[in-house]
């Protein structure tokens, strides 16, 4: 079977001039209508609804005349006599294709003759390269979209992924920040080693070189700012509860 030939209803072995050109002007559905005139009528009706189809059918017969297309009688290859009416005259499908190859551009040609493949591939290719190419497309495409799919799984995979991690590192942050009862006791720890250096002895001579919380700080960033948590502002906030809560302690006795 011929690619042409597939699934398509307008195609016949053979065609009478008017037969083809109705096919030409795509005006199947009115088929039985135009030929219903013409028995009617005579071949020299007119169809003014439809321009296109008289010219064509002229151009047919003109082709025919002239032994572009070779023609028979009434489907018979083989010419029963010249006097015999046009109106029985008839092209085999096959003559008909090779007609619109030689003579007309690929864009014009009829649907009823050649598939979309054939109408739409460039004459360098042939249509079994096209739809070669087209499969190499087409299985291209399907890898493509089995790639996306495959990318989808792996983000969600990494989400995933990253949801956990957070959830560990919230776990780790939480075991690893002191309770308030440690808490308290660290602040009561620098705020006594604060007492003692920025303190004075019984005498009154000052227990370390330091004149003041400011001078503390100063060195601590100097040496140790570097490290995390050891900002100025951090430092100074750390030291106040420090104070706040040794003096608490000192009075509540706890």
């Amino acid at each position: 079977m011929q690619p042409w030939e597939n699934c398509n209803a307008e195609k016949l072995p053979y065609y009478t001039p008017v037969e083809a050109g109705i096919r030409w002007c795509g005006l199947t559905k009115y088929e039985p209508e135009i030929l219903a005139n013409i028995r009617e009528k005579g071949e020299g009706v007119r169809f003014p609804q439809w321009p296109c189809l008289q010219p064509r059918i002229a151009e047919l017969r003109y082709a025919m005349r002239a032994g572009e297309i070779p023609h028979g009688i009434d489907g018979n290859p083989k010419l029963d006599g010249q006097s015999r009416s046009e109106s029985r005259w008839t092209m085999t499908h096959a003559d008909l294709r090779r007609w619109f190859k030689e003579n007309s551009p690929q864009t014009e040609w009829p649907a009823f003759l050649f598939d979309e493949i054939e109408r739409k591939t460039h004459a360098a290719i042939s249509a079994d390269a096209f739809r070669a190419l087209q499969a190499d497309r087409d299985a291209a495409r399907a890898e493509l979209e089995k790639a996306k799919a495959g990318a989808a799984e792996t983000i969600r995979e990494m989400d995933a992924m990253r949801g956990e991690r957070d959830s560990l590192r919230a776990m780790v942050e939480k075991a690893s920040a002191p309770g308030g009862r440690s808490e308290k006791t660290y602040l009561n720890i620098i705020g006594g080693l604060l007492a003692l250096m920025l303190g004075k002895s019984p005498s009154g001579k000052s227990q370390s070189s330091f004149e003041n919380q400011g001078a503390v700080i100063s060195v601590m960033l100097a040496h140790y700012g570097h490290i995390k948590g050891m900002g100025d502002s951090n430092l100074e906030k750390i030291m106040a509860d420090a104070n706040k809560t040794l003096k608490e302690s000192a009075i509540s006795g706890g």
